[in-house]
Parts: structure tokens; C-alpha cells; sequence
């Protein structure tokens, strides 16, 4: 009888020892990654180098740091860089004014070009100094898109302060056959955009029944933007971030919250961020992944 029960004391020991092998593995991979994460925020095209955007009007419109420039870049660009014309067509074109080293790439600028913006593919962009620009499209709305490497943001940068690394905050869900739709996402702008949604994710979170609607088209990884009861006090007012993979054949997916990040508008007032859509507010709060940081939108 000693004998019995000397084993299964050992057994018991064994496993919860591989348990806390097992968690303190997983807190060691979510680490890792999260230190990839602000190492990403902090490159020098990260999110944190942005500093400006600046709404593209119709017509010719100078580009440069003076007072009166129509395109406002902040110092230490020239006075007159440029000139952006927007045509009536949704063609955007860049004059370089005469003597100012713009680049792209490795060849500096002798004329004019035109600018690809990011919805039609890989945006054309431009550097001068420290400085890179870029045209953007937001709700057929144009927008250029300016970076700093030495933007006080990223030089003084030290981390994104987190909530503890817990298991229990990665959750099974279910995608719920038949539930496939197209859905409306607002954006700090004001605009909607219909985005395709494979279908509502239902799990449960500290035993309350919850329920997201994720961005993707099927079989692709899952986007999903969601607040909580945490939003607006602990976590950023705007929502959260959530990547996961793709649901398996019968509709089952891992939702790990510990990699729950803050959305561009947390780290700048010049992010254009999608905002959680209807249906994407949970009622528990969720305290894992990234805590709230910085003013941004």
C-alpha cells in the first residue's frame, strides 16, 4: 500500500512539473515574440518614426516646411521641396523644386514622377535626410504619409508595458458554420469599409460565453479588432489587435490573448486605424497582451 501511494505522490509531482516546464516554455515563446514586436516598432520605418499626415486636395499643392506650405513637412525639410498634384482621375504626381535631394531608392530625383499610392500595390516612397514620405488611400480619400527616423517617439522609445503572461488567456473558439458575412469596419477617420468575415468566433473567457467577428477571407489567418472591459482604462480607448490562424477543417481555432497588441493610433495621432466593429465588445475584461500607452488618437 506505501508503495501505491509513494507512486502516485511521484506521479503527480512529475506532472506538475512538467506543467510548469510546459508554462514557463510558452511564457519564454510569448516573450520572444513580444520582443520582436517593439523591436518592429521601433525600426526606422516602424510606427513609432511616424509624424505627419497630410491630406492630398485635389489640384497642385507645395510640399515643405514653410509656414505657408499647402503640405506641411516638419523641419528640418527645405522651405519648398516640392509640389503634389492630385488630378481628377486619382493620379498623383511629385515635382521635386530645383536643388532638393529627394530619392527613391538609390536614384535621387531629376524630375517629375508619379506616386503610386498603398492601394494600388507597393506605394512609391520618397526619402529626404531622415525623412520618408508616401501616398496613401483611405476611403478614396488621399493622404501622404510622412516618417522620421529620428522622431523623439522611436529614439526615446522603452517597451510597451504588458500584463503578465497567463495561460488561461489562451482560448479555444468555434467558427459557427453559415455565419460567413461581410462586415462594417469604422476607422479613426469616420469612414466604413465592408471587409469579408469568414463567420462569428464563439468561445468563453472566465466562464462568460463570448463571441468576435474576425476579418478574413476563408482559410486565411484571422484579423481581429476588439475592445473589452479593460478599454479605456487599462487598455487603449480605441480596441485591440489579435492575429490567429486560420480555423482548422471543423471550424476550431486557438485565440491567445496574451498576444493582444495596441493598434498604430495608440503609439500616433497620424495612424489611420480601424476601430472595433459592431459585435466586438466584450463584456469581460480582458487583461492580457499589451497594456494602453502613450496619448496617440
Amino acid at each position: 500500500m506505501k508503495k501505491a501511494v509513494v507512486i502516485v505522490t511521484l506521479a503527480l509531482i512529475l506532472g506538475a512539473c512538467g506543467s510548469g516546464a510546459q508554462d514557463a516554455d510558452y511564457v519564454a515563446t510569448i516573450d520572444a515574440w513580444h520582443a520582436q514586436r517593439e523591436a518592429a516598432l521601433a525600426a526606422e520605418d516602424g510606427w513609432l518614426s511616424l509624424v505627419a499626415l497630410l491630406p492630398i486636395e485635389q489640384g497642385a499643392r507645395t510640399l515643405g516646411s514653410a509656414p505657408d506650405a499647402e503640405l506641411r513637412l516638419p523641419a528640418p525639410a527645405p522651405p519648398r521641396v516640392g509640389t503634389i498634384t492630385l488630378n481628377d482621375a486619382g493620379g498623383l504626381g511629385l515635382e521635386p523644386a530645383p536643388g532638393v535631394p529627394l530619392r527613391v531608392g538609390d536614384d535621387v530625383l531629376n524630375g517629375p514622377i508619379s506616386l503610386v499610392p498603398d492601394s494600388d500595390g507597393e506605394p512609391t516612397e520618397v526619402s529626404l535626410g531622415t525623412l520618408r514620405f508616401y501616398a496613401i488611400e483611405r476611403g478614396g480619400a488621399f493622404f501622404l504619409r510622412v516618417k522620421d527616423r529620428e522622431a523623439p517617439a522611436r529614439l526615446h522609445f522603452t517597451g510597451v508595458d504588458r500584463f503578465p503572461v497567463d495561460p488561461r488567456w489562451r482560448v479555444d473558439a468555434q467558427l459557427e458554420a453559415g455565419s460567413a458575412r461581410s462586415i462594417a469596419i469604422p476607422n479613426v477617420l469616420g469612414q466604413l469599409d465592408d471587409a469579408p468575415c469568414p463567420g462569428r468566433l464563439v468561445f468563453s473567457l472566465d466562464g462568460v460565453p463570448c463571441s468576435l467577428w474576425p476579418i478574413a477571407e476563408a482559410g486565411e489567418e484571422l484579423f481581429l479588432v476588439f475592445a473589452d472591459a479593460s478599454t479605456g482604462d487599462s487598455t487603449y480607448g480605441g480596441g485591440r489587435f489579435l492575429s490567429a490562424p486560420a480555423p482548422d477543417a471543423d471550424g476550431h481555432v486557438t485565440l491567445d490573448f496574451n498576444r493582444a497588441v495596441n493598434p498604430p493610433c495608440a503609439f500616433s495621432p497620424y495612424a489611420t486605424c480601424p476601430l472595433p466593429p459592431a459585435g466586438n465588445t466584450l463584456s469581460v475584461a480582458v487583461l492580457a497582451g499589451e497594456k494602453n500607452w502613450g496619448e496617440g488618437h
